[in-house]
């Protein structure tokens, strides 16, 4: 992986984060933290090859049903 798919994939999680804050009215450390705990950050990364391909309202509602399938009560 080169420098720049780094910097693209980077930059979507921290979209992704962002826009799943404001969603749940969170602070950007609380919705990374809760992502992180739930496994939403693993699957952004594992799955950014599709997901980048996707609204970001469509991976905020993914990262919604992730985390509820890991234990998270956000929805």
């Amino acid at each position: 992986m080169n420098k720049n798919e780094i910097t693209n994939k980077i930059e979507y999680v921290v979209c992704c984060v962002g826009a799943f804050a404001a969603k749940f009215s969170l602070t950007n450390a609380q919705a990374y933290a809760y992502l992180r705990r739930f496994s939403g950050i693993d699957f952004l990364i594992d799955c950014y090859a599709a997901e980048h391909t996707l609204s970001i309202d469509d991976a905020v509602n993914d990262l919604t049903a992730v985390c509820s399938k890991k234990g998270g009560k956000l929805a």
